[in-house]
């Protein structure tokens, strides 16, 4: 079987049994066919993390995590566009932190949008930072981590979806050669530390992102890499890794297009509400209990 109709199918299993992530995969009988995805009415929002103010993380070379996070979204715009994703729109805020944050969520949430993707860049706590000298001036790196991450909340009102999305994007980097990096389950990550809820793709809990939780649409975060790691950020510099996460992720699109029919475009978003538990595993729960 290829890796893209095992994707469709793993996609509807998700959708039809929403908690099948937790354990084996159920295979669904009929898997959707890619072309059941209107790429041109499907929207997805490419939110660049942080503002050319408060530009983020500093990289090991002393370039601000704003700077990569609004190349690689321009690189993956432009390649869901030539995909047939038209609709796809990047997303740039001004301004200080939080109310950035509100922002950006109120503007994507006065959006018809499909799916809402958050691109990010890394760092380490400041315990696990050296400092170096590059080109005359003094910065920090760490090299002890590198990889990218996934963060989905289950605050989210699709939170079953954007556990799918976070999934399809990490298998799609896995495929590619990308390893994401491990260690936010460690210990030493103090309140950093988050409980990996899909060990294969590489995607963890995170419920209070306020652009995960408060999104009325589903909402995943991509780090993309460690641009404090010193190799790592020459690789999220290069256009060589950009175009590789931009293939990756229009992958994934295509295939979670193709798992949910596109939002009417004037149906107004819906309130943000906790999902509800499904019936068929509400009683399956029952059962299990006596």
């Amino acid at each position: 079987m290829s890796p893209s109709r095992r994707s469709v199918i793993l996609a509807f299993s998700l959708l039809l049994w929403p908690s099948a992530w937790h354990g084996a995969w159920a295979e669904a009988q009929s898997p959707a066919p890619l072309d059941r995805c209107n790429r041109g009415q499907f929207r997805v929002i490419l939110d660049v993390g942080h503002t050319a103010e408060v530009p983020g993380a500093m990289s090991a070379r002393g370039v601000g995590e704003f700077k990569f996070n609004l190349r690689l979204a321009n690189e993956i715009k432009q390649r869901l566009v030539d995909a047939g994703f038209t609709s796809t729109a990047v997303l740039i805020t001004a301004g200080p932190a939080r109310p950035g944050l509100i922002k950006r969520v109120a503007l994507a949430n006065r959006s018809p949008a499909d799916l809402f993707l958050s691109i990010h860049h890394d760092s380490v706590p400041t315990a696990f930072k050296q400092t170096w000298e590059y080109e005359g001036k003094r910065n920090q790196f760490s090299d002890r981590f590198k990889g990218h991450s996934i963060f989905v909340s289950y605050d989210n009102s699709e939170r079953q979806a954007s556990v799918l999305f976070g999934h399809l994007l990490g298998e799609q980097l896995k495929t590619r050669g990308l390893q994401y990096t491990p260690h936010y389950t460690e210990p030493f990550m103090g309140n950093r530390q988050r409980t990996l809820v899909d060990a294969d793709a590489g995607v963890y809990r995170y419920d209070q992102l306020i652009v995960l939780r408060m999104t009325r649409m589903p909402a995943v975060l991509l780090e993309a890499g460690s641009i404090i790691n010193r190799d790592e950020e020459l690789l999220m510099a290069s256009p060589e890794r950009q175009l590789l996460i931009g293939d990756a992720v229009t992958q994934a699109v295509e295939l979670f297009c193709a798992a949910r029919s596109p939002r009417d475009p004037g149906q107004h978003p819906p309130r943000a509400r906790r999902p509800a538990k499904p019936a068929a595993l509400s009683a399956a729960a029952a059962n299990a209990r006596r």
